[in-house]
């Protein structure tokens, strides 16, 4: 369960989704009773601005500067609408209260689909030998 910041005053919408099983098998290695999956230095939970921070460094020294925490979102979003996501379901996962964010995802996703479908509508017809007509009717 959780509850995004930015709908907590206003909606107070609670978002509840499963574990992935990659992330289950990683917070089963975790030592028994431990609370936090990620922590700060001082062995604290991070605050929203601080994991910011913590993450777009650890991005840098990567060599992926053009990489943040909130672009793991988008990513995820982007990554679950071109595999059929549907507007209800991103709301669902991503904790949005209105429709209008996860289509945002949903037609970048469409709009990718229906360009790769008519392509070949770009491809050059069956050649005519020169001087024949097109049209058989004629």
């Amino acid at each position: 369960k959780f509850q995004p910041l930015k709908t907590k005053a206003t909606t107070g919408t609670v978002g509840e989704v499963p574990i992935l099983p990659i992330l289950r098998d990683e917070l089963e290695r975790m030592p028994a009773g431990k609370m936090l999956f990620l922590e700060t230095t001082y062995g604290k939970p991070f605050t929203a601005n601080g994991f910011g921070n913590w993450f777009k460094k650890r991005c840098v020294e990567a060599g992926l500067p053009q990489c943040s925490a909130h672009g793991l979102r988008k990513a995820g979003a982007t990554r679950a609408a071109e595999n059929g996501a549907t507007a209800y379901q991103l709301m669902a996962m991503y904790g949005w209260a209105s429709v209008k964010q996860a289509e945002v995802y949903t037609r970048k996703a469409h709009r990718k689909k229906l360009a790769a479908a008519g392509m070949h509508f770009l491809e050059s017809p069956t050649e005519i030998p020169v001087g024949q007509n097109r049209d058989k009717t004629k």
